[in-house]
């Protein structure tokens, strides 16, 4: 990876050796990093160490393979206002969930998924009260069999279908995707909305979701599409949605199709057919076929 092994310090959290620097970092979850900043920074303002350290070109691919490696990387107390960020698209209603609140990998209707996605929370006057939910993809998909009720395994769609533990074992990615298809359409139509959103509270808990509130200055870099390990994320509702609460915002990028080397060119295509998919759902067609579908 070209970085060295974290070591235990003496204040119980792990030292990374990092892109000429050591910084402090914990392990909350075996698949998330945490990274707190710089050894020796303790206390100080923060400052924007993702892109003059972390994220400089000589570094970059190493990070990203960090993150492809790890899952999930959080980076805490960076302050920025790069211009390649934008605001995270799409709403959630008392009656309805929007597409957002469904597990999914960004990119899932096209051929070409980003490497990884980042979504960030700025520092902003309003803290964030709506959780991220992230979790590796195979263990969401298996916790969504595990906590599915009864009379929804017994529905139609998903009749006939093997869901042990040993078919789930044998099963790729493509079969887990539209395994998590049928489920995910299920759910929709048998649950109402609060009744919905309380079945993924019990996934976030089966799946060991890292789920832990929004900081602000905090960016969550997700690994959405590698050979190795992929994750899948939601916005997750801690208790029944009720509207009418003021919450921080989110933005996001992917950072490896937009934040690009000396002489790359963004793929405008690729962007806008990523961007297609995260516009509030009109008639339920574009659910259908995104996060709702096989992907």
């Amino acid at each position: 990876m070209g970085h060295s092994a974290a070591t235990n310090s003496p204040s119980s959290h792990l030292v990374l050796d990092f892109a000429k620097a050591l910084w402090r970092v914990r392990r909350p979850r075996p698949f998330v990093l945490v990274i707190e900043g710089e050894v020796g920074q303790e206390g100080a303002a923060p400052s924007d160490y993702l892109h003059k350290q972390l994220l400089l070109p000589e570094w970059r691919e190493t990070f990203y393979q960090l993150v492809d490696a790890t899952g999930l990387v959080v980076c805490l107390n960076v302050h920025t206002a790069h211009p390649t960020y934008r605001d995270v698209r799409g709403r959630s209603s008392k009656g309805r969930l929007s597409q957002g609140e469904y597990y999914h990998h960004d990119g899932c209707t096209g051929p070409v998924k980003p490497r990884l996605v980042e979504i960030r929370c700025p520092i902003q006057p309003q803290t964030r009260g709506v959780a991220t939910a992230v979790a590796p993809h195979h263990d969401v998909v298996k916790a969504m069999v595990q906590v599915l009720p009864a009379e929804l395994a017994a529905s139609t769609a998903l009749t006939g279908i093997d869901m042990s533990p040993s078919a789930l074992d044998q099963m790729d990615d493509a079969a887990f995707d539209h395994l998590q298809g049928l489920i995910t359409r299920t759910v929709r139509k048998k649950l109402n909305a609060e009744g919905a959103r309380a079945y993924f509270r019990q996934v976030d808990a089966a799946a060991n979701a890292y789920f832990e509130p929004w900081a602000l200055g905090e960016s969550r870099f997700i690994a959405n599409a590698n050979g190795r390990l992929t994750m899948q994320h939601r916005r997750a509702y801690q208790a029944p949605h009720t509207g009418g609460v003021a919450n921080g915002h989110l933005v996001k990028r992917w950072t490896n199709e937009e934040l690009l080397l000396p002489g790359q060119v963004v793929d405008q295509a690729l962007i806008a057919a990523l961007c297609s998919e995260e516009g509030d759902e009109a008639d339920g067609e574009r659910a259908e076929g995104c996060y709702l579908g096989a992907h």
